[in-house]
């Protein structure tokens, strides 16, 4: 090294010039084989276990306690490592050694004549639910009005001159679906396509495998999407200490 460098090495802070001769294994991106080995470990496998159970529990809900028929659940579980330290900044990735989420979305088909029967179905299993049920959506004013609106008896509950309502949600899950009176119609999209899936890292499913949602449309007539909201079911954290699992 010249005296030129070895002087602006000397004039660095402490902390910058350690960063810039090397990082601990700590600070390093989760190496590949790292990731895989906790994600098939036992604790990430329970985790997943419980986890998926409760939200096939959700999607089951719907089916068996509302007017809607259940056609297609599209699952994505992926595990990730962390990534690397920055030298100046930090973000959630480089937090964890390792972070499974899993999403989960289901695809019903219904009549588009009885929308409003319907959404009064939802609704009223939502109240039997009540707090804390995996059905969130019960009678509230809007609802009613949601409701009196595709029965024909009230006007569009968002305004007269706003497009037509299609969708409720909370934080934990949104239910949307196809219009019936806009032109042209909004309807609910095929699944994004999935990468392989390569256990314990990741699974990509569709349930069942050959079907569409044109498939569950053409057979229905049109389609509800219950979109929830993904999990992160199992998280170590850098120095791996802390770990969150589904509980």
């Amino acid at each position: 090294m010249t005296k030129t460098r070895v002087r602006a090495a000397l004039s660095l802070p402490l902390g910058l010039l350690l960063a810039l001769t090397g990082c601990s294994a700590q600070d390093r991106a989760t190496d590949p084989e790292e990731v895989r080995e906790l994600a098939g470990g036992t604790r990430a496998r329970h985790s997943r276990e419980g986890a998926e159970e409760y939200l096939r529990s959700v999607v089951s809900a719907y089916d068996t306690r509302t007017p809607l028929t259940l056609g297609l659940l599209s699952l994505d579980d992926t595990c990730t490592g962390g990534a690397a330290k920055e030298w100046l900044s930090s973000s959630d990735d480089d937090r964890y050694r390792i972070r499974c989420t899993l999403r989960v979305t289901a695809y019903y088909g219904a009549d588009p004549k009885r929308v409003g029967g319907v959404l009064e179905g939802v609704f009223t299993a939502g109240d039997h639910e009540a707090a804390g049920g995996v059905i969130p959506f019960g009678h509230d004013e809007h609802r009613r009005r949601l409701v009196a609106y595709y029965e024909g008896r009230g006007p569009n509950p968002t305004g007269p001159d706003t497009p037509e309502p299609a969708q409720v949600s909370d934080p934990s899950q949104t239910l949307s679906w196809d219009t019936v009176r806009s032109d042209p119609p909004e309807r609910a999209e095929e699944p994004e396509p999935s990468a392989a899936s390569d256990p314990p890292v990741s699974r990509h499913l569709r349930e069942p495998a050959s079907t569409t949602v044109a498939d569950v449309r053409a057979h229905h007539g049109m389609v509800f999407r219950l979109e929830l909201s993904p999990v992160d079911y199992y998280t170590v954290s850098r120095d791996g200490r802390t770990v969150r699992d589904w509980e």
